[in-house]
């Protein structure tokens, strides 16, 4: 059995090769369901803000030694109380109910005596709190500013870095992907948005944004040596960095997602609904579609910019011409010196194998036999009879 090291040797050297760009119309597609469904989400469906952003009243009842039935005593006891609407009920961990309700400030001594009461508690058992929703419009404001200052900065200075706009707006919509994506989730399952949940979402997307960073760095790498030999056609080169950094991607995410996981898992089974468990979720969701979008659709999407470039252009037909004639010397039968090279390498295809499944990569490269009578092969001298 072949192991995971040896598959990644294998696509770092070019002897596997997965064709990510030729590809290219099944990951939009896929991605286009998934976002469809967030929208579907998102405005069909609403999304669950918590009462930081609604406003409204919060009762926590601690030390509850019976929790059987708690929901329904804590709404009977609000209810009883006078307060109306929904009521929101959850138990953290273990021995703490949480109970939300709309603003209802002059009925608060009245709701914590009936929760007391329902629970079997003392009156100093009951904590309560009142939220305004001007304090939720605030963090929503705030956010939103924060995000789109964090966009203008990520497109500045990927353009500066990378040399080229193409390359900032490919990494824009993959992070644009990301956040869609991400509260689609939360939209269609109905987790509760908090401001923990805020934070997690801009922190994926500066974890979204390093991947893809990373993967456009072998890009401009692979495609600047491509450039300059004319050996790989733009699409290659770049497919060929792809598959250079799909081992490192799917490592740094595993070992991301794992104790992120973890906490969940403590969260949920534990503690219950909290900043914890909040900032968790959001950031388990947002990496796993990160990573996604990094190694599926912000490159394919950088090719597709520059497929019609002028220089571009002329770079795959020159790689194609040395490609068909590097063809033709081996169906010939003649022999191809080799070479060490910096970046690329190009092995031929064996026989009966397509020309697509030539791979290409690594730091070995078979040199272009230049054409010219003292380039073929010696043929050993005729004995004189």
């Amino acid at each position: 059995m072949v192991s995971f090291a040896q598959v990644g040797n294998d696509l770092y050297t070019g002897k596997r090769s997965i064709d990510f760009i030729g590809r290219q119309k099944t990951w939009y597609a896929v991605s286009a369901v998934l976002i469809v469904l967030a929208l579907v989400g998102i405005f069909a469906r609403g999304l669950n803000f918590g009462i930081e952003f609604r406003g409204g009243s919060e009762f926590r009842v601690s030390q509850v030694a019976n929790t059987a039935g708690y929901e329904d005593k804590a709404r009977t006891a609000v209810g009883s109380a006078g307060i109306p609407g929904n009521v929101v009920v959850t138990l953290i961990g273990g021995n703490t109910v949480r109970v939300q309700t709309e603003a209802a400030d002059a009925k608060n001594e009245a709701a914590k005596e009936s929760l007391a009461t329902a629970f079997g508690v003392g009156a100093n058992s009951i904590s309560a709190s009142l939220i305004g929703p001007s304090w939720g419009a605030s963090v929503s404001t705030k956010a939103i500013q924060a995000l789109v200052v964090f966009l203008i900065l990520v497109a500045l200075v990927m353009a500066a870095y990378f040399r080229t706009w193409k390359m900032a707006v490919a990494g824009l919509v993959a992070l644009l992907h990301d956040l869609i994506i991400t509260v689609g989730i939360y939209a269609l399952f109905g987790f509760e948005i908090t401001p923990s949940s805020m934070i997690g979402f801009l922190t994926i997307l500066g974890y979204s944004l390093y991947d893809t960073v990373v993967v456009f760095d072998k890009v401009r790498e692979n495609t600047a040596e491509a450039f300059s030999n004319r050996r790989m056609t733009y699409t290659q080169a770049a497919n060929l960095a792809v598959n250079q950094t799909l081992v490192r991607s799917v490592n740094t995410t595993v070992v991301a997602l794992l104790p992120i996981a973890a906490i969940l898992v403590v969260g949920i089974t534990l503690l219950g609904p909290g900043t914890l468990l909040d900032l968790s979720l959001a950031l388990f969701v947002g990496i796993g579609v990160g990573a996604y979008s990094s190694i599926f659709i912000a490159t394919p999407l950088l090719v597709d910019l520059r497929r019609g470039e002028p220089a571009v252009k002329e770079l795959d037909r020159a790689a194609e011409r040395v490609q068909t004639k590097e063809t033709v010397r081996i169906g010939a039968g003649l022999q191809v010196p080799t070479a060490v090279d910096e970046q690329l390498q190009v092995t031929p295809a064996s026989a009966g194998e397509d020309e697509s499944t030539r791979t290409a990569s690594g730091r070995e490269v078979h040199k272009w036999a230049a054409s010219g009578p003292r380039n073929q092969p010696k043929r050993a001298p005729k004995s004189k009879r």
